[in-house]
């Protein structure tokens, strides 16, 4: 199977068609490896899958990515039970995990590849992730921090990361991972449901 269809953690597929009733978000956080297990590890998260988004280049390779003129962004694909967890939710951990402030970086990772976003699936998304990023940059300004940097749009073409990097974590537990959040909490409760 290409691309590592079986995901490494709990052999679900890391592609379509996904079974009835499933949600999906795609979300950017920093290098994806970390951003990965983050979601993978969430209860109600059927599986998980990295890509790039969010650019201009059609198909774009890691090298391409991570070279700065594509436009694409290392982002996650959460493939998640909304009867189990809400995108809501979904954006706490998001957010939580990682600093929405530092633009076109997360750490000591550095570029446009990296920057924090949200890419949406519909109208819904789109208006549940605005209102999360308000709240949001209003606790974190009230912390101290500037404001937050965290793009949202619609999602356009989604592309799956090189095998290797699938469930990278997993496959190599000593691996690299900068990801770290600013230790402010992201309150729930937007929507009125949680």
């Amino acid at each position: 199977m290409e691309n590592g269809e079986a995901h490494a953690v709990h052999g679900r597929p890391i592609r379509p068609p996904w079974p009835g009733g499933l949600a999906t978000a795609v979300l950017g956080l920093g290098c994806f490896w970390g951003a990965e297990r983050k979601f993978w590890q969430t209860r109600g998260v059927f599986t998980t899958a990295v890509g790039y988004a969010g650019g201009l280049t059609e198909a774009p390779s890691y090298r391409q990515v991570c070279g700065g003129r594509t436009g694409h962004v290392e982002v996650v694909l959460v493939v998640f039970d909304p009867t189990v967890v809400t995108f809501e939710t979904l954006l706490r951990t998001f957010f939580e995990a990682h600093d929405p402030t530092q633009g076109n970086r997360q750490g000591n990772d550095v570029g446009t590849q990296y920057r924090s976003i949200i890419l949406t699936t519909d109208e819904a998304q789109d208006r549940e992730a605005r209102a999360v990023r308000a709240i949001y940059g209003e606790r974190l300004r009230a912390a101290g921090y500037g404001p937050v940097t965290t793009e949202i749009a619609p999602l356009g073409a989604f592309t799956y990361a090189e095998k290797e990097h699938q469930q990278y974590l997993h496959k190599n537990p000593g691996g690299y991972c900068g990801l770290g959040g600013t230790g402010v909490s992201c309150p729930l409760g937007v929507d009125g449901k949680t």
